[in-house]
């Protein structure tokens, strides 16, 4: 973010995004943002895609690497980094299919999960993008509720910024401010607006039987392997239940899911932490009954007090609203 106040940063958006249309260049607002302290990068001129090679990692507020950027691209679109990297979150509503976007926003708003935005700005697309603080020492990875036409733009995503513009069969068409937070801005709770907008069911509960034989145990562990992001840590969390429940030794429930939650994208630290919580928390075990011995081949690293001794692990668990 710079050394830049939060101040002079939206103050240096503000005068950028309420140029009208035509009368700053490409090049001078990227000079402009990056003296405001504000982190961005290159996109193809008329597109979406960034030009360098490490994308939004790429994003500088380095004065004279945006020179070098928008000389050799003096047509190349605006970009800005999402979440902690600038301070900066965007709600991105549009419409497209049956999905209408601005009618969720709308609820959501009506709920109170949208509150005083930063700034407006209007899609090509006839979306609009929403500017939010972020929370600070949080991190609010961004998200899709595709079925809503609601997007989350945080850590891990950017979007284009005026006076960027994007070339379709449609024609062109600039991203523009639509209006500047009359209200002090205040940060969106990314978690609780995805809930409203994108509720996960539940899955369904197996029965006793279900655990009979060995291939439901396989295909507990393909349902964790197809697990998305946002669902992964929930899902391994209560399928490692399951497996407690029916007595399935721990060592044995740490083999299956090591691959099939590596293959989510958890590392094994992490699956080792989650199977812990879920074995301790199915079967609390009083204080003065000893730590069982893991097996030695293929069993979870032991630790001072036993593998078992997660009490930690499941607070952080209990604490994220995850339960047996």
């Amino acid at each position: 973010m710079g050394m830049r106040s939060t101040a002079t940063r939206y103050a240096t958006l503000a005068a950028v995004f309420s140029r009208p249309v035509g009368q700053v260049s490409l090049p001078t607002a990227a000079q402009l943002l990056a003296l405001g302290g504000i982190p961005i990068f290159p996109c193809v001129p008329g597109e979406k895609r960034p030009l360098t090679p490490r994308g939004f990692h790429d994003a500088t507020t380095n004065l004279q690497q945006v020179k070098a950027w928008w000389r050799r691209h003096p047509t190349a679109n605006l970009a800005i980094p999402t979440g902690g990297v600038s301070g900066l979150v965007v709600v991105d509503v549009d419409v497209h299919g049956s999905a209408n976007g601005y009618r969720a926003f709308d609820r959501a708003k009506r709920a109170g999960l949208v509150p005083s935005w930063s700034f407006l700005v209007d899609t090509p697309s006839g979306g609009l993008h929403a500017y939010y603080p972020t929370v600070r020492g949080v991190v609010q990875r961004s998200w899709q509720a595709a079925s809503s036409g609601v997007d989350f733009r945080g850590d891990g995503g950017y979007v284009l910024v005026p006076p960027s513009m994007i070339t379709s069969k449609r024609g062109r068409a600039t991203y523009q401010l639509h209006q500047v937070g009359i209200a002090a801005a205040r940060p969106v709770d990314s978690d609780r607006l995805r809930d409203f907008l994108d509720p996960r069911p539940e899955p369904r509960p197996l029965s006793p039987s279900d655990m009979r034989q060995g291939a439901d145990v396989s295909r507990l562990a393909a349902w964790v392997a197809s697990r998305p992001e946002g669902e992964r840590n929930r899902g391994l969390f209560w399928a490692a239940c399951r497996l407690a429940e029916n007595r399935i030794p721990a060592a044995d429930a740490l083999d299956v899911f090591i691959a099939a939650a590596g293959h989510a994208g958890l590392g094994e630290r992490e699956v080792v932490a989650t199977v812990r919580s879920a074995y301790r928390c199915t079967h609390p075990r009083p204080s003065s009954t000893p730590t069982p011995t893991p097996r030695t081949a293929g069993s979870m690293p032991s630790t001072a007090g036993g593998w078992m001794d997660e009490r930690p692990a499941q607070r952080a668990f209990r604490g994220r609203g995850l339960s047996c």
